[in-house]
C-alpha cells in the first residue's frame, strides 16, 4: 500500500514525543471547538495572558499589549462553567498494535495525540478537564482542572501511558464513576476490541447518568482489510491462548467476524445515542480529529 503525503506527515509527528509540537500542527486552522455554544459576557472573568498559538481565536488577542511588546498575546478567561470536559485513554496491551504501512505509529501513540488535542482545545475554550486512563487493570485519574498548566499535566499523564494488560475489572470501572458527579462531556478513544466490556458498560452507565459521551474506534489498515502476511504468528497480549496463523482460508471469516463486532458496537451507541466514530490510524489525525469533533457537534444542534 502506497503511504500518502498525509501519512508521511503522522510518521513525522509520530518521531518525536512533543505532544505541543504535534497539536500545534494538528490544531492549525481548526476554527470550532468542542462544543457548539460558548458563554458570553456574565460568567467570565480575565484570568491571565498567555504566548499566541496557532488555532486561536483572533478576537481574543490582546492588540493593546501587542503595541507595547511587539508580540501577540490572547486573554484568558475563567468561564462560571459546570460542565467539565473528560478524556478517557484505553491503554491496554491491545493498544500497542502498529500500522503495517507507517513506522513508529501505533493504536496507542494515535489516541493519546487525539485526545491531547481535544485537551488543548478545551483549555482553550476555558473548559474545566481530566483524564482517565485504564491500563494494567487499573484506573489512573487527572482531576480536572482549568488553565494552561492543567494542559501540561495532562499532557505529561498521556505521555507516560504505556500499553499494558487489561481493562479493569467491572466493579473498579463502576466504583471510579464518582468523577462525573456534574455534567460532563467524555472523549473516550479505544480500540474496542472487547464489546461488551467493563469498558464499556462503564460509558454506557454514564450515558444513562445523561452525560454526554463520545467514542473513538481506533483500528489499522490491516485489522479492517485482513492484509496480515499469511502464515504470520499472532499473540493477543491480553489473552494467554496460544500463538494464531492466519491462513488464506482464515482471511474471510475474520473479516466477517470482525464487521460483525463492530456493527455491534455502532447499532449499541446508537441505541443509547452516544456519538461513535470508527478511524483507522494510518489516516491524517487532523482529518480524524476534525470529523470526530464535527460528528459530535452535529448531534449538538
Amino acid at each position: 500500500m502506497q503511504v500518502s503525503a498525509s501519512a508521511n506527515m503522522t510518521a513525522m509527528m509520530a518521531r518525536t514525543r512533543d505532544l505541543e509540537l504535534v497539536i500545534r500542527h494538528v490544531l492549525a486552522g481548526l476554527g470550532h471547538g468542542i462544543h457548539a455554544g460558548r458563554e458570553r459576557g456574565a460568567g467570565i472573568e480575565f484570568s491571565e495572558y498567555r504566548a499566541y498559538a496557532p488555532g486561536d481565536e483572533w478576537r481574543r488577542v490582546d492588540w493593546k499589549l501587542l503595541a507595547r511588546a511587539d508580540r501577540y498575546f490572547v486573554r484568558e478567561a475563567e468561564r462560571d462553567s459546570h460542565v467539565a470536559v473528560w478524556l478517557w485513554l484505553d491503554a491496554t496491551a491491545s493498544m500497542a498494535e502498529p500500522s503495517r504501512d507507517i513506522n513508529g505509529v501505533d493504536k496507542l501513540w494515535f489516541a493519546r495525540t487525539v485526545l491531547a488535542c481535544v485537551a488543548a482545545i478545551a483549555q482553550r475554550q476555558g473548559d474545566a478537564f481530566g483524564l482517565v486512563i485504564c491500563t494494567g487493570g487499573t484506573v489512573e485519574f487527572t482531576p480536572a482542572a482549568r488553565g494552561p498548566r492543567q494542559l501540561q499535566r495532562v499532557l505529561a499523564a498521556l505521555n507516560g501511558a504505556t500499553p499494558q494488560g487489561n481493562l479493569p475489572s467491572s466493579e473498579t470501572l463502576r466504583a471510579s464513576l464518582h468523577f462525573a458527579r456534574a455534567p460532563s462531556m467524555i472523549f473516550a478513544a479505544s480500540d474496542f476490541l472487547d464489546w461488551p466490556s467493563p469498558l464499556s458498560e462503564a460509558l454506557l452507565r454514564l450515558r444513562n447518568m445523561r452525560h454526554d459521551v463520545r467514542l473513538l474506534t481506533l483500528r489499522t489498515q490491516a485489522e479492517v482489510d485482513a492484509s496480515f502476511k499469511t502464515g504470520t504468528g499472532y499473540r493477543d497480549p491480553e489473552r494467554d491462548d496460544g500463538l494464531h496463523r492466519m491462513s488464506n482460508a482464515d482471511r474471510e471469516h475474520y473479516k466477517q467476524q470482525s464487521r460483525a463486532h463492530f456493527d455491534s458496537v455502532v447499532a449499541s451507541c446508537r441505541q443509547h445515542n452516544i456519538v461513535h466514530y470508527e478511524a483507522r490510524i494510518e489516516q491524517p489525525l487532523n482529518s480524524v480529529l476534525r470529523s470526530w469533533l464535527q460528528l459530535a457537534g452535529a448531534r449538538a444542534k
